[in-house]
């Protein structure tokens, strides 16, 4: 991918981190993944520098570990790490979902619905790539409408940590298992019942992060 930014230097290095963003917390970059900034830098069409500072960033969040000015390594899963994650996880996206209810209109249901449908045709393809963005799309379409700005950065910090890893689990599971609780979060939405919404929000995590990860890390400890 070339990225076609023509403006300051700023500019083009928050571009660069965005795209990083996006591929991590969608999973295309896969843990224990040795990425070169050299490689980076030729890939997206831009100088070495962007790069780093974008890394550097991450590193700051916990997405990448820094080896050496050139070589950055994706985290392997530990099952305390992925125990603290999970954790957080539950405290803080309920009550996003919670805190944004009042603010969503009927074209952000309308909206998380395609979504939706998205994300359960990715499933019936099997197409891993649009399944953990429409994941992605369908969690904070809905946490972003609440005005509590921080809370949706920390839990973007949160999915930064595990969407490599829950790329690798998606390959690992039979589609039938890959169930979530989204209808139940929208019917939630429609009823306008707060309690509603965060036992589907938890439920969601608890059973896609919490059932399917618990039990891959069983079988494959990270070492």
């Amino acid at each position: 991918m070339i990225l076609n930014f023509k403006g300051a230097d700023e500019g083009l290095n928050a571009t660069v981190y965005a795209e990083l963003r996006k591929r991590i917390v969608t999973g295309h970059i896969s843990p224990n993944h040795e990425l070169s900034t050299r490689g980076l830098a030729g890939e997206l069409g831009v100088s070495q520098t962007p790069v780093r500072d974008a890394l550097s960033r991450l590193s700051a969040e916990g997405a990448v570990s820094i080896r050496s000015k050139r070589r950055v390594r994706v985290p392997e899963m530990t099952s305390e790490r992925f125990d603290d994650l999970l954790r957080c996880r539950l405290l803080l996206e309920p009550e996003a979902a919670a805190l944004a209810l009042p603010f969503l209109t009927a074209a952000d249901v309308q909206r998380l619905r395609e979504i939706d449908a998205t994300l359960d045709a990715a499933v019936k393809n099997g197409d891993a790539g649009v399944y953990m963005q429409s994941n992605y799309d369908f969690h904070f379409t809905l946490y972003r409408a609440q005005p509590q700005k921080t809370l949706t950065q920390l839990i973007e910090t949160l999915w930064l940590q595990f969407g490599p890893y829950m790329r690798v689990l998606y390959g690992r599971v039979p589609n039938a298992e890959l169930n979530d609780r989204h209808q139940t979060a929208i019917a939630a939405i429609e009823k306008q019942d707060a309690t509603a919404l965060r036992e589907a929000i938890a439920q969601d995590i608890s059973d896609g992060m919490g059932l399917l990860g618990k039990s891959d890390l069983a079988v494959n400890p990270a070492r």
